[in-house]
């Protein structure tokens, strides 16, 4: 294979979704070259693409935007920073405003009042006025060209990516001012809906260059589904009452507090749900909001207003969870030169501490973080000029460039680590020694695909994804053993109460040698371990 494109840019932002976009979007805007590379369509792919989204959009009130802070202070472990809330409540209100007029998003409107509803957003239309909008600023998109490697110069700054066009069947190296990470979080590929390209990729790789991150022990979400079904709507299992299988009311079973009575459930019988505290007003709004949500119903002939359906749980990790890589001021920068991350690839803690859930809090992240994070990748882009290909080395590492003749598959590494990483009882109802036990699994697994794991050109992506999938399973339960202490997400079954003198966030990183360390909330080192 000889074909290489190679292209020089300003700006390079790795994925599609609303992140990636709005960093697009913003460091065209200051002026920079952008390109965008995607693994899958941009504008169709990622977990906002195929649902509805409820988005964190408060009136520029002072009360009411003390009552959004407030919500999900206590439920987050106190752990959330005003500083960020504030900034990600104003910019998402902006935003949302400019997505009504320059983007030319159709909100609905208010009958009673003649003002467009701005606090949700439907992602097929979201994404799909996403890509116009960027496309019309002059953005160049690649699209089913997943990246596999940060490039960094000779003082380790980060100055581009290379990758393989699926489509086209040749590689590609863009080289950088500067690159924005908003690949998505980590589902580990459980099946969630829209959710097959969160794999970690931007995070193997950031961690491949040195990048840190933070709260990944708050990343063992699971969401409510249907069972057989790909769509985690848990917010609408709210107005569900769960079942057992004989039909008994299963007590203490919720969506919002609960989930751990239904996932204790499960390991022994299955579980019914049924959505039967909807009024008929709820039921039309439920519908047109999520018309998605109902299909599965529908096709089966099943009323979920009227009958009981059996329900399971899957895994989305990052993606509902708060943990990522770490940024370190306001423009979303990291701790390594000319990298910045946005949407689900970066920690959440700063407005959510250590919960958060689908939408909301995520969806006004992504398009905040994505636009500080572009803004300040054209500057830094400025700062030090257009990516130059010359004197760039490739800093990927498991999955790339094999040492042994070993037979490990990708398909091999990612059920071996979905073993470890799916069940219940090893991530979401912990304990230290069925974690510690699943993590040398974990440890195991690294071990073997740090020498084997690799593969032909096209098979590359998977192979990376598979690494990416074990790395994030490391970071997350060497995280978890290190927060001995019910906070937010992490609920340890070993130390079911808060301690106080846990109030910081846990900061990690490290490849074949994972490290963790302390941190207060206002980003202070505190202990190295």
């Amino acid at each position: 294979m000889t074909d290489v494109l190679e292209v020089s840019t300003d700006v390079l932002v790795i994925g599609g979704g609303p992140a990636g976009a709005w960093a697009a979007l913003r460091a065209a805007e200051a002026g920079g070259d952008v390109v965008l590379v995607d693994k899958g369509y941009c504008g169709t792919s990622g977990a906002t693409a195929p649902s509805g989204t409820g988005v964190w959009y408060v009136e520029p009130e002072p009360a009411a935007r003390a009552k959004a802070k407030a919500g999900r202070e206590a439920l987050g472990g106190f752990l959330a920073d005003h500083h960020w809330m504030d900034r990600v409540l104003e910019q998402t209100y902006t935003n949302m405003d400019l997505l009504a007029v320059e983007g030319r998003y159709p909100f609905p409107v208010d009958a009673r009042t003649g003002e467009q509803i701005r606090t949700g957003l439907q992602g097929p239309e979201y994404m799909r006025r996403m890509r116009a909008w960027i496309r019309r600023a002059g953005v160049r998109i690649l699209d089913h060209s997943p990246a596999l490697e940060l490039l960094v110069d000779k003082q380790g700054c980060v100055r581009g990516a290379s990758g393989y066009r699926r489509h086209e069947l040749h590689d590609y190296r863009v080289s950088a001012g500067a690159v924005v990470v908003a690949s998505g979080g980590c589902a580990f590929l459980s099946g969630a809906l829209g959710t097959n390209v969160d794999t970690g990729d931007g995070a193997l790789m950031a961690a491949e260059v040195g990048a840190e991150f933070s709260g990944m022990e708050f990343s063992n979400a699971y969401g409510i589904a249907a069972a057989g079904s790909t769509i985690t709507k848990t917010a609408y299992y709210a107005y569900a009452t769960f079942f057992h299988a004989d039909g008994s009311v299963l007590e203490g079973a919720g969506s919002a507090k609960g989930r751990s009575v239904i996932a204790r459930t499960l390991k022994s019988e299955p579980v019914f749900a049924q959505i039967d505290r909807a009024d008929v007003e709820v039921q039309r709004r439920m519908r047109m909001g999520q018309p998605n949500f109902f299909l599965q119903f529908d096709r089966r002939g099943i009323d979920p207003f009227t009958e009981r359906f059996e329900v399971g749980m899957l895994a989305e990790g990052t993606v509902r969870g708060t943990g990522g890589i770490n940024v370190v001021d306001d423009d979303c920068a990291t701790t390594v030169p000319g990298l910045f991350a946005a949407g689900d690839a970066a920690t959440r803690e700063r407005i959510c501490g250590g919960f958060t859930g689908g939408g909301s809090h995520n969806a006004a992240w992504a398009m905040s973080s994505g636009s500080w994070a572009g803004s300040g990748a054209a500057r830094y882009a400025r700062s030090v000029g257009r990516g130059s290909r010359i004197g760039l080395r490739g800093a990927g590492t498991v999955g790339l460039r094999p040492s042994s003749n070993s037979r490990l598959t990708a398909v091999d590494v990612v059920k071996a680590a979905q073993e470890q990483l799916l069940p219940f009882d090893k991530n979401y109802l912990r304990s230290g020694d069925r974690v510690s036990a699943a993590l040398d699994e974990l440890e195991l697994l690294w071990g073997a695909a740090s020498v084997g794991l690799g593969g032909a050109p096209a098979e590359r992506m998977a192979a990376r994804q598979a690494a990416a999938i074990t790395a994030v399973g490391r970071w997350m339960y060497h995280s978890t053993l290190v927060r001995t202490e019910t906070r937010g997400m992490n609920k340890r079954d070993d130390f079911p109460e808060l301690d106080v003198a846990q109030h910081h966030h846990i900061l990690t990183g490290g490849l074949d040698a994972v490290w963790t360390t302390t941190a207060d909330p206002a980003g202070a080192s505190l202990v190295a371990s």
